[in-house]
């Protein structure tokens, strides 16, 4: 169980060696998981773009592809992850156009009513408090702006069974895609709207800041 935990605990926190081996599996294991989720939304060149858990980076990259005139920030609380992140976004970085920063979900270190989107992709079972941390990006948003979710498993779905077993050596925030909605309604967000992969039980999850 010992094992398990550790193990656990680098996926959700990843540092030293075995974290930083962990953030490039997820960058290759996460690819079409986030590709998909972004698939969901319209992202124009000009948006100013937070990616909260970037983890290695690549979704990071992705959203730079996508906003190509616009500015894409990473967080995650990581320093390990923050490394990695700013390697795999190197270039960018030096072209001004990406900035990956160590800090929580819970204090955000950016100004109100600033991002057009914000990303998370299989980050937010880790968030330590889910409403008020979803509140804190809430406060981050643009009037109009969107929250992107992204998961590679709802409570219920065909991996749930194994989400469940985690939750006993890890803590995490393992609702249904049902409950999600609600909470995001709960908690001040707009026109929440949910998308299902069934076969590879994925969700995404998209909700709005009211203008």
């Amino acid at each position: 169980m010992g094992i398990v935990s550790n193990l656990l605990s680098h996926w959700r926190k990843p540092s030293g060696r075995i974290g930083r081996s962990a953030l490039w599996a997820m960058n290759f294991s996460h690819a079409r998981l986030s590709d998909w989720g972004l698939e969901h939304i319209l992202i124009r060149k000009d948006w100013t773009v937070l990616d909260v858990g970037c983890g290695g980076g690549m979704t990071v990259r992705r959203l730079a592809a996508l906003a190509a005139e616009g500015k894409v920030y990473g967080i995650d609380y990581s320093e390990e992850s923050v490394t990695v992140s700013q390697r795999t976004n190197k270039a960018l970085i030096d072209m001004g156009r990406v900035a990956i920063r160590h800090g929580e979900v819970s204090r955000l270190p950016f100004p109100d009513d600033l991002f057009d989107l914000v990303t998370a992709v299989d980050s937010h079972y880790y968030w330590p408090d889910l409403a008020s941390d979803l509140r804190e990006i809430l406060r981050v948003l643009r009037a109009g702006g969107a929250l992107l979710i992204v998961g590679e498993e709802a409570r219920g779905g065909i991996y749930g069974k194994l989400y469940e077993r985690w939750a006993r050596h890890v803590s995490i925030a393992h609702l249904s895609v049902d409950e999600l909605r609600g909470l995001l309604s709960q908690v001040g967000y707009a026109n929440a709207q949910a998308f299902k992969d069934v076969d590879r039980g994925w969700v995404c999850v998209i909700a709005t800041k009211a203008t």
